[in-house]
């Protein structure tokens, strides 16, 4: 049975996604890309990495390799040597071309449109699914990364430390039509005010409807 949500919490919710859609009506994803795949690889590379630094490696990746049979049958020690600055490179190479594998084994190689075909790919989870689903395919999805989990717990929208968990309960409380730009805004509030060490209450337009729960 589905959970009846407070009717404060619900309004709050309505009201933060409305700020934040104000104070960053061009919020986007940050990650380069032309098409699924490569959005698909540039996701599996921000794991534990900056957007920036993905940006910077990427080009020189994608020119490499054009579609999901070429990562398939990459030499290994070239892939690793591409996305090395990354960090956890030889992981993220064993993802990548694993899941370009199964790309051609299975989805004719290309990307899935539905969470339940993207989440069994290797180095894929639901948050990778999202950003997939959200701006590859207008999908709507809430991505949550460590900004979107620590702006939500110190907004008071969910308790919750499990991003499963807080996807659910962020979930009942935006309107769907609003997902992906959510996560987006979220995303670009918690880089610019409401960092994870120095947050800027005071100088941060929700200050009046944020709770700033202390969650460090």
């Amino acid at each position: 049975m589905k959970r009846r949500k407070s009717e404060p919490l619900a309004h709050r919710a309505v009201a933060i996604d409305k700020a934040l859609a104000g104070l960053y009506p061009d919020a986007h994803c940050a990650l380069h890309y032309e098409n699924p795949l490569q959005l698909l690889v540039a996701t599996i590379l921000s794991a534990q990495c900056t957007d920036v630094r993905v940006n910077m490696v990427t080009p020189a990746l994608f020119a490499c390799y054009h579609d999901a049979a070429a990562y398939a049958a990459a030499d290994l020690i070239n892939l690793e040597r591409l996305i090395q600055s990354t960090g956890f490179f030889r992981n993220k190479a064993k993802n990548i071309q694993a899941c370009c594998t199964m790309l051609v084994e299975k989805h004719a190689g290309q990307v899935p449109r539905t969470m339940e075909e993207l989440v069994p790919l290797p180095g894929v989870g639901r948050k990778t699914a999202n950003v997939i689903l959200g701006n590859a395919f207008d999908v709507p999805g809430i991505p949550v990364d460590t900004h979107v989990g620590r702006l939500s717990r110190r907004m008071g929208l969910t308790k919750h430390a499990d991003p499963v968990k807080v996807e659910i309960d962020l979930m009942e409380l935006i309107p769907q039509k609003d997902w992906t730009m959510f996560g987006h805004r979220m995303i670009f509030h918690g880089r610019q005010v409401c960092q994870s060490r120095k947050p800027d209450c005071e100088g941060c337009e929700l200050k009046k409807i944020c709770p700033k729960v202390d969650v460090e």
